[in-house]
């Protein structure tokens, strides 16, 4: 039969999805498990492994059910994954040695504090293109190996596999037969020299961690085995981590493509090219999505920790709307806010000022000031903060960019988009499809499977709006300028 369509298996923090993509990108069918969190200790999260691939497994039945799409007629599987957490377990068997440790997880911040009293910072973040913290993989399996009664013995003896979610559902899903993930996914690893794209043998003598536990890397687009689906053969040929995913769904394989996801947080990657560039800014250096028989690029990566969360703040703690959708009629309603700022610190102040003790605040709040006001600047502070990230992404990167891809449940407000623009100074392209990230994967499957090519995405991926930019410069230097100093006295020191 025809092979017409491509499947995304998309496995979130929260959920876990497959989706169906035809060869025009759009969207068949979506199965969706809300995937349970476990919080033994304050600080620890965790994942039951077995049953995030229990749920990818019934969420793939559930689309294929729904649809009458017979297996024959999928080209390829791509797979996009929450990044950095982490599951180690037994090579014979399948079995989890214990429950998947989520990239949230705080329970390794002494095995940080003991590598940076080593005096590994430097050498982590010019070799890996990270900062030593417990977000990352290697400490967490470090943690594993280290309190897991006779895992180090085991590892060592060659009995255990370390894997980020994509290497634990190909693993199973290909029944034991490939051990593999991809350059997007080992990067985060805090493991993984992105200079030499090897192991790197410093930092697993650093943390005890035998090599013979570490998957094989390779790249996003290739070849990472076969699902046996009621005895057909479903290739999988895409894998990414889910942010560089997001980034290569919007095309951004090209260096100078930024693109910002709109979520809890933003998340925000530039493409720099094949040049491999240590942020002066705080920023992280990531590798890219990478495609078959090429070296992958890499990229400049800022995370701000409070994006959509502060909507949700709105809603939850003040009262003062009702729905997020809401927030975009307020915006227009009211007129251009004079020296109000809200700056959501809420989890301290992410890149690039990296102040953990900053705490929230409001400023420039008169008489006239109500909760039309307080949700403006509220709204307003996103793009503050993409800027802000933007700028060290620049200053780091000697370069500009043209245009802002964007996507993200925020990205849907229109006011929110066109603010964005003015500030920046640049255009915003936003995409009809916002579930880029799971296109991202099946774009990676469906160019190894021949459905498209590098240069058809821009044509697969359609642009719902352009917003450019009609702030005139001198408002658009006063109010960011204005942010800037409320940034300034929001700091801890």
């Amino acid at each position: 039969m025809e092979k017409k369509y491509i499947v995304a298996f998309d496995q979130g923090t929260t959920s876990t999805r497959a989706i169906i993509f035809d060869k025009k990108g759009s969207i068949i069918a979506i199965s969706q498990k809300e995937l349970q969190q476990y919080y033994p200790k304050s600080g620890w999260v965790e994942h039951d492994a077995s049953a995030i691939f229990n749920d990818q497994l019934e969420a793939f039945d559930n689309v294929m059910s729904e649809t009458g799409i017979d297996a024959s007629e999928i080209a390829s599987i791509g797979i996009t994954n929450q990044r950095e957490t982490t599951v180690v377990w037994d090579k014979n068997t399948g079995e989890p040695i214990h429950k998947a440790i989520v990239w949230l997880d705080k329970r390794t911040t002494p095995i940080c504090d003991q590598l940076k009293a080593d005096g590994l910072e430097t050498y982590v973040k010019e070799n890996t293109g990270l900062v030593i913290d417990s977000y990352f993989s290697g400490t967490k399996l470090k943690w594993i190996l280290d309190e897991v009664p006779g895992a180090r013995k085991r590892a060592e003896a060659g009995e255990l596999l370390f894997g980020t979610i994509d290497s634990w559902l190909i693993f199973k899903l290909t029944q034991g037969k490939n051990h593999v993930t991809d350059h997007s996914n080992a990067s985060r690893t805090m493991i993984y020299n992105i200079k030499t794209l090897s192991w790197d043998e410093k930092m697993l003598q650093a943390m005890g961690i035998p090599s013979s536990m570490l998957p094989h890397v390779q790249e996003s687009s290739s070849d990472f085995g076969s699902l046996d689906y009621k005895g057909i053969q479903i290739p999988i040929y895409g894998v990414a981590g889910d942010q560089q995913a997001a980034l290569f769904g919007q095309g951004g394989h090209q260096p100078g493509m930024a693109k910002n996801t709109y979520g809890t947080g933003c998340f925000l990657l530039l493409n720099t090219g094949k040049e491999h560039l240590v942020s002066k800014n705080g920023l992280l250096t990531t590798l890219a999505c990478s495609v078959e028989n090429e070296k992958p690029n890499y990229a400049l990566e800022g995370s701000i920790f409070i994006g959509g969360a502060s909507i949700q703040w709105l809603r939850d703690q003040l009262n003062l709307i009702d729905h997020a959708a809401e927030t975009e009629a307020i915006c227009t309603s009211i007129p251009p806010l004079e020296d109000l700022y809200v700056v959501p610190a809420f989890a301290g102040l992410g890149a690039p000022y990296w102040d953990a003790k900053a705490k929230g605040s409001i400023h420039g709040i008169t008489l006239d000031i109500g909760k039309k006001e307080l949700t403006k600047a509220t709204v307003e502070a996103m793009a503050y903060q993409t800027k802000d990230v933007i700028d060290a992404m620049l200053e780091d990167s000697g370069s500009s960019i043209v245009s802002l891809k964007v996507d993200g449940g925020a990205s849907a407000n229109n006011y929110l988009m066109q603010f964005q623009s003015d500030i920046l100074n640049v255009e915003v392209d936003r995409p009809k499809m916002l579930e880029v990230t799971a296109l991202g994967a099946a774009f990676l499957a469906g160019i190894k499977a021949g459905v498209w090519t590098l240069d058809s995405i821009e044509e697969v991926r359609e642009r719902e709006t352009l917003f450019s930019p009609t702030m005139n410069q001198e408002v658009r230097d006063k109010k960011y300028s204005g942010w800037q100093s409320a940034v300034e006295r929001t700091k801890s020191n």
